[in-house]
């Protein structure tokens, strides 16, 4: 009897999987990149801008003269500049009065009826990119931020065996792996760290 053919067996390919996850895994962390990314440059900034808020400053005259009571006098401005929330704190400091809401301050002067306004108005995107990047959210986003953080190293892992030879981390991709570890080192040898 003839023997029946064997088959061929098949070697497991593992690059082709490790390039689909890779994919998916880089697609997912698109949107976490694109709010890091923009607030890293926000806050990496910060003593030129805020990254937070636009601040505001205008000035005004008002007619004098102004009540003496301090709680009658901050309604009285607030009324005048069409404020409606209700002042946090007021208070006097000799010929002004500071009338302090959460994000707006008006500085009265209760002799000349100038007044300065300084409001802050959150910069929506931005303020909340930074809010989830420097982790105001604490424990519940530190899961999140994570698993964020492992998916980067898992890409950058992975990005390296993706392609052999000397394409691959063999030639030229050990050029650029060594390139992007001695920036940091560099750096921070530089800047004396």
């Amino acid at each position: 009897m003839a023997d029946a053919p064997k088959k061929a067996s098949k070697k497991f390919q593992w690059r082709p999987l490790l390039r689909a996850i890779h994919r998916d895994v880089g697609y997912t962390a698109v949107g976490l990149t694109f709010v890091y990314a923009l607030s890293g440059l926000a806050v990496n900034h910060v003593a030129e801008w805020d990254p937070n808020f636009r601040n505001y400053t205008r000035e005004t005259e008002i007619a004098v003269p102004l009540p003496d009571d301090d709680q009658e006098l901050a309604r009285v401005v607030g009324a005048k500049l069409d404020v409606r929330e209700k002042p946090k704190e007021v208070y006097r400091t000799d010929d002004e009065v500071e009338i302090l809401f959460d994000h707006r301050t008006l500085h009265v002067n209760v002799k000349t009826g100038h007044v300065l306004d300084q409001e802050q108005k959150p910069r929506f995107l931005l303020r909340a990119a930074n809010w989830l990047h420097l982790n105001r959210g604490k424990k519940a986003w530190s899961y999140a931020a994570d698993t964020y953080a492992a998916a980067l190293l898992f890409l950058a892992m992975s990005g390296m065996f993706m392609l052999k030879g000397r394409a691959g981390m063999i030639g030229r991709g050990a050029i650029f792996v060594a390139i992007g570890v001695a920036i940091p080192v560099v750096y921070v040898t530089l800047a004396g760290g």
